[in-house]
This record gives structure tokens, C-alpha cells and sequence, in this order.
């Protein structure tokens, strides 16, 4: 059944377990196909079924956010009145901070007696810690009991219950100045991924016969006009028809050097106009151009969770409560058994209560992996889930296409050999006729160089025969085009030939006309590549080709790579591809690089397929979990040292917050921590976790 994407902000989230429990929630809605929370960028995106009434539909889901997350506002994406009224929020809830703070100091620093100091502390909490107490008491009447704000205001109030004024108010004062710091942190890592694919044009320059309006970009139609100035954002991927100039394309290709456009030059929207004026004629809407594609990939990458993500996530449903029960324990069990003094124990019980939150772990890890995700998108990689991410740093084997991977895919007709009854014009000719309707580059090369127009009346009964070359009718006569296996398929007696490029055999009307050699070049950072993932610990390098054994052999002996394959079929290839997985260790994973030309089928079943975002197909693009923009392989050890980077960091945050929160836990059932150092373990580490994901930010690009 089809469905409708629609887009919410969710403005005031700084909960990352809250947003896994409206996730969870808005899935259970009737006409809601999918949705995901994406706690990172604050936005909710939902397929609604297309046969249900979006509006309706989207009322519900307003409306259970507000049953779960009250001081959620959930609102249209750049909704200005809404940023006006966040802003008064946030400066409301500092002003509360600030008086309930020098109420406090007040309180401390002079010798209040009762009832007076409990009046001035009491005070001072209800300003720093109402709202807490208030989200914690309409959760539990919404069945949400096991929350931060319950914890919270449990521990709080059970200081003030067994006389602990001061302590009370005090861990309520720095987890309000924690969560302060950890807001800001959280939306500045948010601002700064955001920066890095900061792409969207905000207009188009629309043409009208001499006329420019200025207009939204979701407004041009395909073979409109649009003008780009010097300064300005390409809006809309096309084709330039009038003007030239350098443009900057390193937000979508990590590419630093612009890049000379002239008229006839295709050009990407994202891209920016150094200088001159360009006119642009526009030949894909919005929705499917380049720019809105990356940003589509990059926003939605968080639905594909990391096993690490997932298992924090699992965690931390059952630790919290688990804790919570052990501190119910503590403070019963001992006095009870042992006669112990009952506030001795009772304290330690909300020391626990105080670590028990999991917010270190439940921010921190999925801020990790889109700070890792937003960093691989600077260097032009696309990388469509932390699942793939996380995956990318256990590479152990990697397969290569050849044509337009590893080589360019511009190929060049370097040698026609003709038979001697027909001539080299007349044998260029039949090719280029077969090969018109071909969108191989080895096709559009022989094309290209015959040079001369082609009647397309002529052309009939076409036929592509997939690993061979095709069979085609030439004004009535059947012509083979393609390579060894062909002439052998179809009984023609045809030359061996052993050199070096791609050898096209023409046959006509069963008789063999003679051969067109195609060459195609190296890349040049191929060889850097090979040389790369050597040395980054790959294990496993392998090319596979459709190509002749002598060109195969004679790229792999360039570039260092010991293992290749030549001369497969498509479906050969996927034979290959999974008689290596099987090779590999359990844990070791699998990626397959490919331009796209029949490459789809392979790229669906690697561990990780990964696709030439340039020059590559749509098909292979949807197929792949990672697209490199600039078809630049060495991109891809950028991406391993991105994901090895961003799985040590996350570990580190792991390791933090658990081994800080079980030190705590463990003082504070002994009698040995209180109350400051607990809202340290919880805020405290949070803030440094947060802070620590940043860091995957700075990796520097190759």
C-alpha cells in the first residue's frame, strides 16, 4: 500500500528516552506506516497510509506526544513563531534557575533556624524544581513511572522527608544546571551537523521570458530556467545553457578544488557559484534532485539503528528499574533486619535513585553516530544508517567492480580492425548503429566516435543479451555486437584477440566483419585505495569484471591487487560475491564497491554495498548502504577511519558512564557517596559524554 512522508519538529526534546517512547507509541496509531524519531536533528518523520486522512492522522500523533512529552511543542519545520516562544521558554526557565539559585546560597550561607530554613529551602525548590515534580506526577498517571523526572523528584523529596534540606534543594539545583549545559551541548552538536550539510537553497531565480522572480525551489518545473549568481546556491540539478564559471562542490563531494562549468555542463544542486552568472535549464524537480536526495539520506539515516544503539536502548529499559528496585531494598531491608537507623539507609536509597537515570548512555550514543554519519557526509560519503556506520570498522574483505570503479568508465575507441572486404568507416558505422540505444559506457564510446548522425529509422528489433553484447537489425540485416562469448554463442568464427582493452567483435548477417578495441583509464587515486585498505588492515582485496582476462589481469597487476576475477556475467558475479562471505571470519564484514552498471543485484547482497554516487545508476544509488558523491574510491578509507573513530568514541562514552555510575552506586550502598557525587554520575557524565561525541566531528578529512 502507498503513503504520504510528513515531517514534524519536535522542539524542546532533550530527552533521548523519550523519544524512544513516542517512537514506539506513534508506530501503534491507526494509518501510521512507519514512523521515526530522530533525536539528534528534533524531527519526526511518518509515512501515513495513503488511504487514511493525513490531517487526522496527524492530529492523533499531536496529540499523543502531548499525552506523553507536555512540554514537547510539536510544529511545522521553520515555524518562526515557534522559535519565539522556545526563546521565552528558555529564558523563563534560566530566570526560575537563577532566583531559586541565590534563595539557595541564601539559605546556606546564614544560620537559619526552623521553621525558617525549611520555608527558604522549600522556596528555593519549588522554583528550581515544580516543573519536575509536576512532569514526574502526570507520567505516572500516564503509566510513564521509571522516567527522570520521577527519579528526580523521589530522591528530592525524600531528602526533605528525612530533613536533608539543604542536600535536597542542592542536587535539584545542579541537575537543573546539569541538564541546562547538557541542552545547550546537545543543540550545539546539533547545529554544528546540521552545518555540516548546510545544502538546501533557500530560492530559485526563476526566468520568465526576461523577467527573474525569485520563488521556492519546490516550485520549478523540469525545462525551466532558473539563474544562479555569483554567491548563490544551485538550487535544482540541470544543465547549463548559458554562462560559465568555477563552482564549489565540496559539500557534496568533500571535493576542496572548484570545478570549471561551462554551457552544456551538467551541474548539481548544493553546489555553489564562485563567479559569473549561470542560466540553468532545470531537468529534475526538487524532490529529486541531488541536494534533496543527500539531505533526505542524511536526516533519515537514524532509522537504521547500530546493534550498539540498540542494545543501549534494551539496557536501559531494564537498569533503571532494576536499580530502583535494589534502592527500595536498601532502604527497607537493613533497617528492618538489622535494625539500622532508618534515614541512614533511606539516604543511601536515593543516592541510587539519583544514578539510576541512563541519560549518559541514551544521548550521547545516538548524537556519536550522527556526529560520525554528518562528518562522512562532509567528505562526499553518504552512509545511510549508524547500522552501516558501525559495521564500516569490521571491514575485513572488499570486492571491486573494475569499469567505472576502480577505472574511469570514459572510454575511448583506440583500435578498429576491419575485415578486408569492408572498411573501417563502414565496420565504426554497423557498431555505432548496434550500440545506439545502449547506455554502457563502452557503448556510448563507440557512439561518440562515429560522430556522424544516426537514423534511428534503421534500427530495429534491439536486444541486449546480458554478459554477451546485443543483437540488433540494421536496415534488415542482424548485427552482433559484443565480445567473445557472443561469437562463440552464435557459431561465428571470429580472431582471438590478446591485447590490452576492451575488444568489441561486429558480426553481420552471420559473417564477422572484424573487431573495435574501447580502453578505459585508471583512477588516479585507485592504486592510493589499494594501497590504503593494505595498510588499514584489509585482509581481503578482490576485482571482478565482465572484462577480458588480459585488460583484468593488467589493472589488478597496476594497482596491487592479487585476486580478480574477469569475464563474468552478472549473475557470476553474485556466485563470487557469496562464495566470499562464506570465506570470511563470523565477525568480518563484506563490502562490495560499484559504479552501478548491473551492479544493483551485488550491491543488495554485501554486507555493505557501496555505490559511485557521480557516475553511478539510480538503481545502484537505492540499492547501496553507502554512496560515495565524487566516485573517488580512496573515499571508502575515509569512511572505515570515520566508523573506527566513531566506534571508539562511543565505547568510551559507554565505558564512562557505567563505570562511573557503578562506582557511585556501589559508595553509596556502602555509605560512602552522597547525593553531589550522584548527580555527578547522572548530569556530570552526561556532559562529558555529550561533549566527547563532539570530538568525531574533528576527524580530518583525507
Amino acid at each position: 500500500m502507498s503513503s504520504t512522508k510528513s515531517t514534524l519538529l519536535l522542539k524542546n526534546i532533550d530527552c533521548a528516552s523519550c523519544a524512544d517512547k513516542i517512537d514506539i507509541e506513534i508506530n501503534k496509531i491507526d494509518g501510521v506506516k512507519k514512523s521515526n524519531v530522530n533525536f539528534v536533528s528534533s524531527k519526526l518523520t511518518v509515512e501515513i497510509e495513503q488511504s487514511e486522512d493525513r490531517e487526522i492522522v496527524l492530529d492523533k500523533i499531536k496529540n499523543k506526544i502531548k499525552i506523553i512529552e507536555p512540554n514537547i511543542n510539536v510544529t511545522k519545520i521553520d515555524d518562526d513563531n515557534e522559535k519565539d516562544e522556545e526563546e521565552k521558554e528558555r529564558k523563563r526557565e534560566i530566570g526560575l534557575l537563577i532566583m531559586g539559585g541565590i534563595i539557595f546560597f541564601v539559605g546556606v550561607f546564614t544560620n537559619l533556624v526552623p521553621p525558617w530554613e525549611f520555608i527558604v529551602f522549600f522556596i528555593s525548590y519549588i522554583l528550581l524544581g515544580a516543573d519536575v515534580v509536576i512532569k514526574a506526577v502526570k507520567n505516572i498517571f500516564r503509566g510513564n513511572v521509571f522516567d527522570e523526572n520521577f527519579l528526580m523528584a523521589l530522591a528530592t523529596i525524600g531528602a526533605f522527608a528525612i530533613g536533608q534540606y539543604p542536600e535536597g534543594v542542592a542536587v535539584m539545583l545542579f541537575y537543573k544546571v546539569g541538564e541546562s549545559f547538557q541542552s545547550y551541548a546537545v543543540n550545539k552538536s546539533r547545529r554544528s551537523i546540521s552545518a555540516l550539510m548546510d545544502i538546501r537553497p533557500d530560492y530559485a531565480n526563476l526566468k520568465i521570458n526576461n523577467e527573474i522572480r525569485k520563488v521556492s525551489p519546490e516550485e520549478i518545473n523540469i525545462d525551466d530556467i532558473i539563474v544562479v549568481k555569483a554567491g548563490e546556491k544551485v538550487p535544482l540539478d540541470g544543465v547549463v545553457i548559458e554562462g560559465k564559471s568555477m563552482i564549489n562542490t565540496s559539500a557534496l563531494t568533500g571535493e576542496s578544488l572548484p570545478v570549471k562549468v561551462e554551457k552544456g555542463s551538467d551541474i548539481l544542486s548544493g553546489s555553489i557559484n564562485n563567479n559569473g552568472v549561470l542560466e540553468i535549464k532545470v531537468n529534475k524537480r526538487f524532490e529529486e534532485s541531488t541536494v534533496s536526495k543527500i539531505l533526505d539520506l542524511v536526516e533519515n539515516a537514524s532509522s537504521n539503528k547500530a546493534e550498539t544503539e540498540n542494545f543501549i536502548t534494551k539496557f536501559a529499559k531494564y537498569y533503571t528499574p532494576v536499580v530502583v528496585i535494589v534502592a527500595l531494598g536498601l532502604a527497607m531491608i537493613p533497617p528492618l533486619l538489622f535494625k539500622n537507623p532508618w534515614n541512614d539507609w533511606i539516604y543511601r536509597a536515593l543516592v541510587f535513585l539519583v544514578v539510576s537515570c541512563p541519560c549518559g548512555l541514551v544521548i550521547s550514543i545516538p548524537l556519536g553516530f550522527f556526529s560520525g554519519i554528518g562528518t562522512a557526509s562532509k567528505s562526499g560519503l553518504l552512509i545511510k544508517g549508524s547500522n552501516y556506520l558501525e559495521s564500516l570498522s569490521k571491514t575485513e574483505t572488499v570486492v571491486f567492480d573494475k569499469t567505472g570503479t576502480l577505472t574511469k568508465g570514459v572510454f575511448k575507441v583506440t583500435k578498429i580492425n576491419n575485415e578486408d572486404f569492408v572498411s573501417q568507416e563502414e565496420l565504426l558505422e554497423f557498431a555505432a548503429y548496434a550500440e545506439y540505444y545502449s547506455n554502457h559506457p563502452i557503448g556510448l564510446s563507440i557512439v561518440k566516435a562515429y560522430e556522424e548522425e544516426i537514423d534511428k529509422n534503421k534500427i530495429k528489433d534491439y536486444n541486449e543479451i546480458s554478459g554477451h553484447g546485443l543483437s540488433v537489425t540494421i536496415n534488415n540485416k542482424k548485427v552482433l555486437a559484443g565480445n567473445d562469448k557472443l561469437m562463440k554463442k552464435e557459431n561465428i568464427k571470429y580472431e582471438e584477440i590478446n591485447e590490452v582493452g576492451t575488444i568489441v567483435h561486429i558480426a553481420v548477417q552471420g559473417k564477422y566483419y572484424g573487431y573495435i578495441i574501447i580502453s578505459d583509464e585508471i583512477k588516479e587515486d585507485s592504486k592510493k585505495t589499494i594501497e590504503g585498505l593494505k595498510n588499514i588492515g584489509v585482509k581481503t582485496l578482490v576485482m571482478l569484471t565482465g572484462d577480458s582476462k588480459e585488460v583484468a589481469q593488467n589493472v589488478a597487476k597496476e594497482l596491487g591487487i592479487s585476486s580478480v576475477e574477469s569475464e563474468l556475467l552478472p549473475d557470476e558475479k553474485v556466485k563470487k560475491v557469496e562464495q566470499l562471505y562464506k570465506e570470511k571470519s563470523p565477525k568480518g564484514v563484506l563490502v562490495f564497491v560499484g559504479d552501478g552498471i548491473n551492479d544493483a543485484p551485488v550491491l543488495a547482497i554485501a554486507d555493505i554495498g557501496v555505490a559511485m554516487g557521480g557516475l553511478g545508476s539510480d538503481a545502484a544509488i537505492e540499492a547501496a548502504d553507502v554512496v560515495i558523491m565524487n566516485d573517488q574510491p580512496s573515499k571508502l578509507i575515509d569512511g572505515i577511519n570515520i566508523s573506527k573513530r566513531t566506534q571508539k568514541i562511543v565505547w568510551q562514552n559507554i565505558i564512562l558512564a557505567l563505570v562511573v555510575k557503578f562506582i557511585v552506586l556501589f559508595l553509596g550502598a556502602i555509605g560512602f557517596a552522597n547525593m553531589w557525587e550522584a548527580v555527578f554520575a547522572d548530569v556530570g557524565v552526561t556532559l562529558i559524554a555529550v561533549i566527547n561525541s563532539m570530538r568525531i566531528m574533528n576527524y580530518k578529512l583525507k
